[in-house]
């Protein structure tokens, strides 16, 4: 498998270097082989830069140098059924792509790259979570609760930013189902019926390989994406 990581590298943010090592754990758990490559923003001018993953991951690190071409890798994946993981920046891209182009809300942005727009489906959070670990709730029968094979658990972040409350409850009315929610209900993941695989998270559960364990999604992840290679 070959999987796209969509994203700006660098070696300084954690969750860049937990990445490759989560893949590994992963692969090896699933008695998989699997190969990534780094996909700069300023890159993904069209299409064509995506389409020969087997999957795609949006990862940490916003702003992003190009959000545009973070977008437009996104909305491959969704429109396309190619297996898609977002972690942090992933999700609130994640978010606003489908905001814009599922929605039709045009003028949705993200608040911290664009303070002056008039709907910010993403914005700052009341409480930042920077380098703290909280517990979420999954919802029975979702593909994150499924992976995790339980009813909760307890992951990493270093997040500034979440789903505005003003538009949480229309973002999530249709296809897109929030998935995982903290102890106040607010969203922390969300993933698309009627995909393979579409799945985005506010925290960072690629942390986990940092201590030698696998994480459960990128492995359900993966799985996704061999039954994507072999369809």
């Amino acid at each position: 498998m070959n999987i796209g990581l969509i994203g700006d590298r660098d070696d300084a943010v954690l969750a860049h270097r937990a990445i490759p090592m989560a893949l590994q754990l992963a692969a090896q758990a699933n008695n998989q082989a699997v190969d990534f490559a780094w996909i700069p923003t300023t890159e993904l001018t069209s299409t064509s830069r995506v389409t020969a993953f087997d999957g795609l991951w949006c990862v940490p690190g916003s702003p992003y140098q190009h959000m545009e071409g973070a977008l437009r890798g996104i909305r491959h994946a969704r429109e396309n059924g190619t297996p898609f993981l977002g972690t942090c920046g992933g999700f609130q891209h994640a978010v606003v792509e489908y905001a814009r182009n599922v929605l039709g809300w045009a003028d949705a942005d993200h608040g911290e790259t664009a303070p002056e727009s008039a709907r910010w489906v993403i914005a700052p959070l009341a409480c930042a979570l920077v380098e703290v670990s909280d517990q979420v709730q999954l919802a029975p029968g979702s593909r994150i609760a499924t992976a995790y094979a339980q009813l909760s658990a307890t992951e990493g972040y270093r997040c500034r930013f979440g789903i505005h409350p003003a538009f949480q409850a229309q973002l999530v009315a249709g296809p897109l189902r929030a998935t995982a929610r903290d102890a106040a209900g607010e969203v922390r993941a969300i993933e698309l019926e009627g995909h393979p695989f579409f799945v985005a998270t506010l925290f960072q559960p690629e942390r986990a390989a940092l201590a030698g364990q696998v994480p459960p999604l990128v492995k359900a992840f993966l799985q996704a994406c061999a039954g994507s290679a072999t369809a």
